[in-house]
């Protein structure tokens, strides 16, 4: 009997019918720009026609191990939320408004139910971002993935004038910075949450430790990345002096806040914050040393803005207005220029 490609591991229909069943999400994203519809060779998108000189913003990412809380817990409607988060929340940084996003499926063997339930996620969080799920590739690939598992990675591009790019070069000593709060884990860090919470403490998923206040250990691991690209928006739409942005990930401020900092400029938090309660559980359940907490995670902070002292009021207002609960973390002050790069956010004694 000849050997076909389906008894290899690869089932051609199969991908055939996930494509059908990606068209209805993927359309329920569209914006103005795009041209034609999923399911051919490449995607289409204008660049809108009302940005003058317009900037092309590209990022790229994937969800790392935060995979392997999906494969445990079986929850896979919102792992495609998260790689959504991690590229369009890195694009929005420069002041560009997104526009479309792609993905890359693999695993070894396509489960249509779990794979339609990944993009699902990828496509709610477009909708909420104001950018089209434009397209993207799913491969089946036999022998390269354990049973049940699969990748994920994706890029989003968005568009921004050119004299509105924000690139933090203005920032100036004694301009504030304000944080956004994160909903948890986000994407970062779950090589170490995992070890602690599922090797170190012997948690299983179910399990409902007291400092989740009731959420289960698989709830708080796959709590989604928040998204950021209409608070974004709003608060360039308001005329305030907005001097840099900062996506707070792998690194935590520590490592993300000075890469738009000038040289010789750093961030003194003067504050602490509440933490999601996920993090004192990984801190106190497997003695995570403060210092490695703080250059891991985000610890509550998962996007900053750097504005001009005379409109951090006015900016922290508009954030409330959108329902928000901005965080007045510090000031920029003038650090040596030796300094290390980490060393340049000063926390609270």
């Amino acid at each position: 009997m000849p050997l076909t490609y389906k008894q290899s591991g690869v089932d051609i229909d199969a991908g055939d019918e996930l494509v059908e069943r990606i068209k209805p999400l993927a359309a329920a994203t569209r914006i103005a720009e795009v041209m034609g519809d999923v399911g051919g060779f490449a995607g289409l998108c204008r660049v809108p026609a009302d940005v003058e000189d317009p900037v092309l913003v590209s990022g790229t990412d994937g969800v790392g191990t935060k995979l392997k809380v999906a494969f445990l817990t079986g929850v896979h409607d919102t792992i495609g939320f998260d790689l959504v988060g991690m590229c369009v929340n890195d694009v929005v940084t420069c002041g560009a408004r997104p526009l479309f996003f792609l993905d890359y499926f693999a695993t070894g063997r396509l489960e249509l139910g779990v794979a339609e339930k990944v993009v699902a996620g990828i496509a709610a969080a477009c909708k909420e971002s104001g950018c089209a799920l434009l397209g993207g590739e799913t491969a089946e690939l036999p022998g390269m993935y354990a049973p049940g598992e699969y990748d994920l990675a994706g890029f989003a591009v968005g568009v921004v004038a050119r004299k509105k790019i924000v690139d933090g070069s203005r920032v100036a000593e004694g301009d504030v910075a304000l944080g956004l709060p994160s909903s948890g884990l986000h994407s970062n860090g779950y090589s170490l949450a995992r070890k602690a919470v599922l090797d170190v403490m012997k948690l299983g998923p179910g399990d409902r430790p007291p400092e989740l206040g009731g959420k289960t250990v698989g709830e708080a691991l796959l709590a989604p990345t928040r998204l950021y690209a209409r608070h974004v928006q709003a608060l360039l739409g308001t005329g305030i002096d907005v001097r840099a942005m900062s996506h707070v990930t792998g690194g935590g401020l520590p490592g993300n806040v000075p890469r738009v900092l000038p040289d010789g400029l750093g961030l003194r938090l003067e504050r602490a914050w509440a933490r999601p309660p996920v993090f004192d559980l990984v801190q106190r359940g497997a003695g995570v040393d403060e210092a490695e907490m703080r250059r891991t995670f985000n610890l509550g902070v998962g996007f900053v803005f750097v504005v001009a002292q005379a409109d951090a009021a006015r900016a922290a207002d508009a954030l409330r207005a959108l329902g928000e609960s901005p965080i007045s973390l510090g000031r920029v002050v003038r650090v040596p220029a030796d300094r290390a790069f980490e060393d340049r956010v000063e926390w609270p004694a």
